[in-house]
């Protein structure tokens, strides 16, 4: 593939939009569980199309990431900077395809239709079955756990690329143009 300085338009607007989303799911989802007021209806209600959009655009969003050219990291990163950058990259995309997917697995299993509204309801993607259940249930929460700590380890790489190192890396997510 050609030689880039910036992420592809289509993945910069993914980039920026699964952030949102996923920051406003995880912080749903610590109300879902902390509550047991007539909230929790409406927050479940929200929260099922909104994994549902995730498992959607992070499918599109690694279709595109891998059809498409992306910048090369700076040659002055030191190599292990540069492994741990594409390891934590690997482990969101996983993270992001396996928490929705976990999540619908979890309500399949405990017989709970997945709806997103307007009367469409996914099929179940597993049979009805307590053992299942019960492994999935903390498995959900465990990598909504994993996923929010890379995240904001995520986030504090940018900061320090946007901030400190000013070496491109945040400018080519962001599209802001080299002086």
């Amino acid at each position: 593939m050609k030689k880039v300085d910036y992420f592809h338009p289509v993945l910069r607007v993914l980039h920026w939009l699964m952030a949102a989303a996923i920051f406003i799911m995880l912080f749903i989802g610590v109300a879902m569980v902390s509550t047991v007021s007539s909230l929790h209806s409406l927050l479940v209600s929200i929260h099922k199309p909104l994994g549902v959009m995730i498992l959607l655009l992070v499918v599109v969003r690694v279709w595109v990431r891998f059809t498409t050219p992306v910048p090369a990291l700076p040659a002055s990163l030191p190599a292990w900077q540069r492994g741990m950058a594409h390891l934590s990259h690997w482990a969101l995309y996983l993270m992001m395809l396996a928490q929705p997917l976990c999540g619908w697995a979890m309500l399949s299993a405990a017989g709970y239709p997945v709806t997103l509204g307007y009367g469409i309801v996914l099929p179940p993607i597993m049979g009805m079955n307590n053992d299942w259940y019960a492994v999935l249930r903390p498995l959900h929460t465990w990598v909504a756990l994993a996923l929010f700590a890379t995240v904001m380890l995520h986030l504090a790489a940018a900061l320090l690329h946007a901030f400190v190192l000013r070496d491109g890396v945040f400018s080519s997510m962001a599209g802001i143009r080299k002086k």
